[in-house]
């Protein structure tokens, strides 16, 4: 009677079933509906670094640290959680990279002050001074006669009086931003104002026409602002750190970090009330 091996023994492991690092990057960016184009725009990882990632070859990378800090981005533009990534690439390539020790510090040599020798000239000057100044002061406080002069009594001598400040005029209060935007929106026009609030989030959008309005990264504090006579449409990647104001409005859905959203507006929009 042979004794083999049990179903068990047979069944694969979680790390044989479990897709490569490229792999889960490469499915990831397909269900986002992004080109590899886009997400090199997004990252700003060249096209050809990004298509080794997703074959899971990262020697254009340019080391281990710089391909985890590369598989973060990718998976951050691609809504995906970095860390379980960077575990798996770190578990298939000897583990975690060393960091780099730092230079030693060497302590600045002590430059001793050299000795001040007296300046005679400086001191003969300030005696000569002193001497005229008293000699002025002599002349002024006493008469020809060499008698003091006084203040004839019952007079005092009357102080200047102090000018009266006008009164400040308190600054106008200055309008809400948000008021503002909204009287300065033109209403035969779709106007779209976006802001990075948090991070970073790359853009793109396009007029009625599909004319290319704007494609790139912006970064935290970043402010654009897109026009068309009839429709704007927007991809937002990372899109939970952008804040949206259409047509003078605040658009409150609530975008996921990470995420990416393809947003049309009209002049219509968004819908009264």
């Amino acid at each position: 009677m042979s004794i083999g091996n049990s179903p068990e023994d047979n069944r694969p492991s979680d790390e044989d079933v479990r897709p490569s690092v490229g792999h889960a990057l490469q499915q990831a960016r397909i269900g986002a509906g992004l080109t590899v184009e886009e997400v090199s725009a997004a990252t700003r990882v060249r096209i050809p670094i990004v298509h080794g990632i997703e074959e899971d070859d990262f020697s254009r990378c340019g080391g281990d640290v710089y391909a985890r800090g590369h598989i973060r981005t990718f998976a951050r533009a691609v809504g995906l959680d970095p860390e379980p990534l960077v575990s798996q690439y770190d578990a298939e390539h000897g583990g975690r990279p060393s960091p780099t020790p730092a230079a030693p510090l060497f302590e600045a040599e002590r430059i001793r002050p050299e000795r001040s020798r007296p300046n005679w000239t400086a001191a003969m000057v300030a005696a000569i001074v002193a001497v005229v100044g008293f000699a002025g002061f002599t002349l002024v406080s006493g008469d020809g006669d060499g008698k003091e002069t006084r203040v004839a009594e019952g007079t005092t001598p009357q102080a200047k009086p102090s000018p009266t400040k006008a009164p400040v005029k308190p600054a106008d209060p200055k309008p809400d931003p948000s008021d503002s935007a909204i009287a300065a929106v033109p209403k035969d026009k779709v106007t779209v104002q976006l802001s990075v609030v948090d991070d970073k989030s790359w853009i793109q959008a396009k007029s009625h026409n599909g004319k290319l309005l704007f494609d790139g990264t912006l970064q935290k504090g970043d402010t654009k602002t897109f026009q068309d006579d009839e429709r704007v449409d927007l991809i937002l990647g990372n899109a939970g750190a952008i804040e949206l104001f259409v047509n003078g409005k605040k658009i409150q859905d609530e975008f996921e970090r990470g995420g990416v959203e393809r947003l049309t507006y009209t002049k219509g929009d968004p819908e009264a009330g």
